[in-house]
């Protein structure tokens, strides 16, 4: 059981990298401050930088998470104002479950690059996960809002979907049922996402139906047969508390 995090400004949901663009058509936007910086680096030390860089998501990908950090302070070393180090560097500490600590790393990822939704997702998700439910609802509604504003092309409809299935449930933890209740009917079984599935099962839960529940998401497994795109909403649950961990029984929650 574990949350589900944006490495690529992690795993499960690609975003571009902050460093590198590919348009090339498009004026290039005004610079932030840590991109001036570390453009004014000498290339060598940029180049030494990224290769750190890809080693620690590489490293994340595959779970050696003392490695990745040992790679992520050898970036830090040569660049210390880097959103992408701080960001990953918070989705090591998740791992830990170190939420306090993960935390400190997304917000200053967010100071340096604000307004980044893979950073706000990350952010979201700790206060998910360590049950603050009135920030979670806050931070996954303000993600809920960016989103409608982007263009199309741009969104990620399976991350929007999970997004607000979280919402749902937070709704649900501070007693909101009738907004919650609405939430689980946004769509319907045509949609391209596991949402009306799960969003039944979290009802039923609730209602102490735990029949239903495990039917709706067996037609979720049946309809979504790619793993990948299931496990994010099973971990959803299983960290809501609606499910049991399959290792064996909930983790205790932080202090």
């Amino acid at each position: 059981m574990k949350p589900h995090l944006l490495i690529l400004l992690t795993a499960g949901f690609c975003l571009s990298p902050l460093f590198g663009q590919t348009e090339t058509e498009a004026p290039a936007p005004e610079m932030m401050a840590w991109q001036k910086e570390f453009s004014n680096l000498p290339e060598e030390s940029r180049r030494e930088f990224s290769g750190h860089l890809a080693k620690s998501r590489e490293l994340f990908g595959q779970k050696r998470i003392f490695e990745c950090i040992e790679e992520l302070e050898e970036a830090r070393a040569i660049f210390a104002d880097s959103p992408d180090v701080e960001n990953l560097m918070g989705a090591c500490q998740i791992e830990f479950r170190s939420f306090e600590s993960a935390m400190k790393h997304f917000k200053r990822a967010d100071e340096l690059q604000p307004d980044t939704p893979s950073i706000k997702f990350n952010i979201a998700e700790v206060y998910f996960v360590s049950k603050q439910w009135e920030q979670a609802e806050a931070a996954f509604s303000e993600l809920v809002e960016q989103s409608k504003a982007d263009d199309a092309e741009s969104r990620n409809l399976m991350l929007d979907r999970l997004v607000e299935f979280k919402l749902m449930l937070t709704k649900i933890k501070l007693g909101k049922m009738e907004e919650a209740e609405e939430m689980a009917v946004l769509y319907d079984h045509l949609d391209d996402s596991p949402y009306v599935y799960y969003a039944e099962a979290a009802l039923a839960y609730e209602n102490g139906d735990e029949v239903t529940a495990e039917a709706a998401m067996a037609r979720a497994g049946r309809i979504f047969q790619n793993p990948a795109a299931i496990s994010p909403w099973q971990d959803t649950m299983m960290e809501y508390g609606y499910m049991k961990s399959f290792f064996g029984g909930d983790l205790p929650e932080e202090e």
